[in-house]
């Protein structure tokens, strides 16, 4: 009787223990981020909340001022002034993460992107778009684990991040193609 006492506890405490070193929420769904989640600050230190966006097609890129591709601020300042009534924004995050092209101050950015092409869509605090000092943002915008759609990898300035009215991505566009490309307007428009 004692052995059958101790076989039952013990196959009672096997079944107990079983499923302890499964991870926490295995059947639950990750939780799709949403870029409303993040607060950051403007080229003037003044804060600024994704969360204020709600219900806005967006469009975050990095951007830099002595970059060949640096000329797109004047298509990009076309679309948001042609959309952005209609519910579109774009946010610039200036960063020097290629080659130093981005080598100024927040000030200097400022400057430089309204003296040459006229800037009037949201510039962010310069930020790191790469690397161990990556910005939360960018976490978000290049790993699937936070964003549900894709892995992606900043691979020059200029690279785009289109995301829906509700906050989550959609798509990654390439730094060559241009802010007036088909594709892009077609998606802004739908």
């Amino acid at each position: 009787m004692k052995n059958l006492i101790m076989c039952a506890f013990a196959s009672f405490f096997i079944w107990s223990c079983q499923g302890q070193n499964k991870p926490a929420n295995t059947d639950a769904k990750m939780e799709k981020q949403t870029i409303y989640q993040f607060k950051v600050k403007d080229l003037s230190g003044k804060p600024f909340d994704f969360a204020s966006l709600k219900g806005k097609k967006i469009m975050i890129v990095n951007t830099a001022s002595k970059c060949g591709l640096t000329p797109q601020y004047k298509e990009l300042e076309a679309l948001y002034k042609e959309y952005s009534a209609k519910g579109f924004v774009i946010v610039g995050f200036p960063a020097n993460n290629f080659a130093g092209q981005e080598p100024g101050t927040n000030e200097e950015i400022a400057t430089f992107c309204q003296m040459n092409y006229g800037v009037t869509f949201p510039m962010m605090d310069k930020v790191s778009v790469k690397g161990s000092d990556m910005c939360a943002v960018y976490q978000f915008l290049t790993q699937k684990s936070k964003n549900g759609l894709e892995d992606s990898e900043v691979s020059w300035n200029f690279q785009k991040y289109l995301l829906s009215e509700k906050g989550e991505l959609v798509k990654v566009i390439s730094p060559r193609t241009v802010p007036t490309d088909a594709e892009i307007v077609n998606w802004v428009k739908g």
